[in-house]
């Protein structure tokens, strides 16, 4: 299991346990991190996902696809250094100990 960071808006972590091939949006859904709404279930259609992944993992992390770039548009103060779409970042056990934030509301 890969150990990964959700701060929440309010400040309160939550550490969640996922396993390598599911998406961060998955991960967060399954436990309930609040702020994370996934009203599409991953299919890139909304951004209600939207993360800020913190700084010393952006280089990390795949890039984004245009696609996702295109709906991040649509998100609640998009960051364009840290902001991605949850449910477009498969975990790897590379992601051990990624930190994200969820931002105070979503699209």
């Amino acid at each position: 299991m890969v150990q990964i960071t959700f701060v929440e808006h309010d400040g309160n972590r939550r550490v969640v346990e996922a396993t390598a091939g599911m998406s961060l949006m998955e991960a967060a859904r399954d436990e309930a991190v609040r702020g994370i709404e996934a009203e599409c279930g991953g299919a890139c259609s909304c951004s209600t996902c939207h993360i800020y992944v913190a700084p010393e993992w952006v280089e990390k992390l795949p890039p984004s696809s245009d696609l996702e770039h295109d709906m991040l548009d649509f998100a609640y103060e998009p960051d364009p250094q840290h902001s991605r779409l949850a449910c477009q970042i498969t975990v790897t056990d590379d992601m051990q100990g990624l930190l994200v934030r969820v931002p105070e509301r979503q699209g």
